[in-house]
């Protein structure tokens, strides 16, 4: 009786177009309940803010990865090739660079909100991330933490274009492009700009780890991560079978 109970509860809850039949069966069977699911994702959750956020706070944690270092913003790419024609190449590359360390600082910000975003997680939350698409647990992160994060992350990002000299180093590189003769001057808020691009930077991070524990096992290093995510597995072959 008591398995029947939660079958239809699940089956209730889903509404998910014939998916919870197969779905009930396999939590039935494989003996773990939607807490293990819940927990099980929060501990893939933890686990990869925690190793990304830490590689992102890591000296050149930006800057040394292509996929998210913080360039000039895309109103200010010609004026940035503008000014390396010019010979100024080198101070281009020093406003980068400390455009990439301002960041790296407000990511030192992240983890606790982050942290706090896992631990109010529903089971209902779990279930959808579950049964979502492969980022489906970092659309429910950005959702919830995004709006507190810019909020953080602005002033810290302010605070260090100051400290490590960025924001003069900009203003000095925009004066001169503004004074080449025909040009359209550019402005652009700078601060908003990398802290926008911090946020973008850490989603994405961590919308890779997201994707590996989904479709690694080696990325599963334990007995609960291994157990819940089997049944993601079996939900995602053929005739639920195990690969």
């Amino acid at each position: 009786m008591k398995n029947l109970l939660r079958i239809g509860l699940v089956a209730l809850l889903l509404n998910a177009c014939g998916e919870w039949q197969q779905w009930a069966e396999q939590v039935a069977g494989a003996t773990v309940t939607e807490a293990d699911m819940a927990r099980a994702l929060k501990e893939a959750l933890m686990q990869g803010v925690q190793k990304e956020v830490s590689r992102l706070t890591e000296e050149g944690g930006f800057y040394r990865q292509a996929d998210v270092r913080i360039g000039f913003p895309p109103e200010l790419q010609k004026a940035a090739r503008t000014l390396r024609q010019m010979g100024l190449g080198s101070l281009v590359d020093r406003a980068e660079l400390k455009f990439n360390r301002a960041a790296e600082e407000a990511v030192r910000e992240a983890t606790p909100i982050f942290m706090d975003a896992i631990r109010q997680m529903t089971i209902t939350d779990a279930r959808n991330i579950l049964l979502g698409d492969s980022l489906a647990a970092t659309a429910y992160l950005q959702a919830k933490t995004h709006d507190t994060l810019y909020r953080k992350f602005y002033p810290v990002v302010q605070k260090n274009m100051a400290a490590v000299g960025a924001d003069k180093i900009y203003r000095d590189l925009v004066s001169r492009y503004n004074r080449i003769p025909f040009v359209k001057p550019v402005k652009t808020d700078l601060t908003d700009y990398i802290t926008r691009e911090a946020l973008k930077g850490v989603y994405k991070k961590i919308g890779e780890e997201e994707v590996k524990i989904r479709t690694d096992v080696r990325e599963r290093t334990t007995d609960l991560l291994r157990k819940v995510f089997a049944l993601q597995d079996r939900r995602n072959t053929p005739n639920g079978q195990s690969q």
